[in-house]
């Protein structure tokens, strides 16, 4: 799924020009960086304050070169932090030096930042705030107990927002951000700093939107808090056309729906999460010399494979690989298909370079999701969806993948709602995905299917929580089995981050066959071979929102 590597070195906002492609090439011969252990504490009232601190000197000090990497426990949400580390080292050469303590960073990288600025934790938008500044003016970002420290290492305070936004909006404080900082922030992409709110905050990948100058907000998309959304409108109308949404929507004001429904309008980008740490470090990293992405496809373009009185059944992990069972016991004792996020080609080539060469033969990739980036592509605009899918199709071509999956939940719920695709949207997408061998398409269950030559769009039928016990997971399957008596049939089955293969394995020895579990280029052609299922789009006429199928 990218574009090649020429221009892979000219994205990355410059981030393989100059002294950063230098950078790159000394760590393939060996170059020397340092490394930092996180703990698990976000709390706004415990360990969060540090982290801040660190993540925006993280930010500055990996501007020139990649200087410092934060390795975070295994529980952490993505859980590829340490993996991704010894591949530096193995792949790349990387010497790292451990650095443990605030105090060591700043006087190892305290020469990259000219001061810094105050955030006041009574006023959680005041963090936003004082990261953006961080970036514009090389600032690093720090709460009032830690003035001490900064300034022992010869830094001078360039802000103190204390006191200013007491008593403030939301809508308010980004208002006046926008007015001092907004000009002088890159248009190419936005930091939505948002995810965990309160109490715990996990603002991870915070060093990425200080490197690259960004403005940080967490402005609601919901229709209740009418001013921000409208402040949100205006950020998102004065990006470039194909910006990129960095970050995520905050748990407390907003959903997932509402905030992809807005940035799919203005045909943004959405890369998420919050948390998501060291980009500011791994995107000054090409692939390794000679390195080739190559899929394991088990069946040819122009395969004509026809499907038998059976069930087939094929798995998809979605939410990024990043994120999912990778790491886990079982892969590779089943047919797995993995959503990859494809602009990481962009700005984290190692971690797919790694996943690639530590796949075994059952693991398959698919671009995803819906286009270059997070989006609801029934909200795209028409002018603007001819050339994100040219991006998309380049970038699944570098990644030698052939099935893309789409996700529209601008309709639905969560899990629960319609998830379906308009039949505009399906037609632009066969227009614009000649070459692929097929579609994909949900997150929860959904109806949309489609035909079209040897191009088969089929939608999940179902959907694994990895909470639900796995008896029930197989019983649900077996009703959803009984209730489909049409042979073959095609029961393509979305598995939700953290789901164990290992538990997968003892769900299909329940169910009772003819069933064969197979990848899902190799389903997509066997679904194309023998239509006993309904060609179907979203129905206009049906209720926005309704409980299940």
């Amino acid at each position: 799924m990218q574009r090649t590597l020429s221009i892979l070195a000219v994205f990355c906002f410059g981030f393989f020009s100059g002294r950063a492609a230098e950078a790159s090439a000394g760590a393939r011969a060996g170059r020397a960086a340092f490394v930092m252990h996180f703990d698990g504490d976000w709390r706004v009232a415990g360990g969060l304050a540090e982290k801040v601190l660190l993540v925006s000197l993280q930010g500055l000090a990996n501007r020139a070169a990649p200087e410092l990497y934060v390795v975070h426990p295994k529980d952490f949400q993505w859980e590829i932090t340490e993996p991704l580390f010894s591949f530096y080292e193995r792949k790349h050469g990387v010497r790292f030096t451990e650095i443990k303590t605030a105090d060591e960073a700043l006087a190892r990288f305290g020469r990259a930042a000219k001061g810094y600025v105050v955030w006041e934790k009574a006023v959680s938008a005041s963090l936003n705030v004082a990261f953006t500044i961080g970036g514009l003016e090389d600032a690093v970002v720090v709460s009032e107990e830690l003035i001490p420290l900064v300034e022992k290492h010869g830094l001078r305070k360039i802000d103190d927002l204390r006191g200013r936004y007491t008593g403030r909006t939301d809508a308010q404080i980004y208002q006046d951000a926008y007015d001092r900082y907004w000009a002088r922030c890159t248009k190419e992409s936005i930091m939505l700093l948002g995810g965990h709110a309160g109490a715990v905050r996990q603002p991870a990948m915070a060093d990425w939107g200080v490197r690259q100058k960004m403005f940080f907000e967490d402005l609601s998309a919901n229709p209740k808090h009418p001013e921000e959304l409208a402040l949100a409108k205006r950020l998102f109308s004065e990006l470039q056309p194909g910006a990129t949404v960095f970050g995520w929507h905050s748990y407390a004001k907003d959903t997932e729906e509402q905030y992809t429904t807005l940035l799919s309008g203005y045909g943004l980008k959405m890369e998420g999460l919050h948390n998501l740490p060291n980009l500011s470090f791994n995107c000054q990293f090409t692939f390794t010399p000679g390195f080739k992405f190559t899929n394991n496809h088990r069946v040819a373009r122009d395969a004509k494979p026809v499907a038998g009185p059976k069930v087939y059944v094929s798995f998809v992990q979605s939410d990024s690989i990043g994120i999912g069972v990778w790491t886990k016991p079982g892969r590779g004792k089943l047919p797995f298909a993995w959503q990859v996020t494809m602009n990481w080609t962009k700005f984290s080539p190692a971690a797919l370079e790694y996943f690639h060469e530590s796949a075994t033969p059952n693991d398959y990739f698919i671009g995803g999701l819906s286009g270059p980036g997070y989006m609801y592509p029934n909200h795209i605009p028409a002018a603007r969806f001819p050339g994100l899918m040219r991006e998309a199709n380049e970038l699944m071509t570098l990644l030698d993948e052939r099935v893309l999956e789409i996700m529209d939940n601008s309709a639905a719920d969560g899990n629960v709602g319609n998830a379906d695709l308009t039949k505009e949207t399906v037609d632009r997408y066969y227009a614009a995905f000649p070459g692929v061998i097929g579609f994909i398409n949900g997150y929860g269950p959904a109806r949309t299917r489609d035909l079209r030559g040897t191009q088969a769009l089929i939608s999940y039928d179902y959907y694994i929580d990895p909470r639900r016990p796995r008896e029930e997971v197989a019983a649900d399957l077996g009703e959803l089995i009984a209730l489909n008596t049409k042979r073959p049939y095609f029961l393509l089955v979305h598995v939700r981050e953290s789901n164990d293969v290992n538990s997968l394995v003892e769900v299909v020895k329940r169910l009772d066959g003819p069933i064969e579990v197979v990848p899902v280029d190799l389903f997509l052609k066997l679904a194309a071979s023998q239509r006993t299922y309904t060609i179907r789009y979203q129905d206009p006429n049906e209720p926005k929102h309704f409980k299940g199928y």
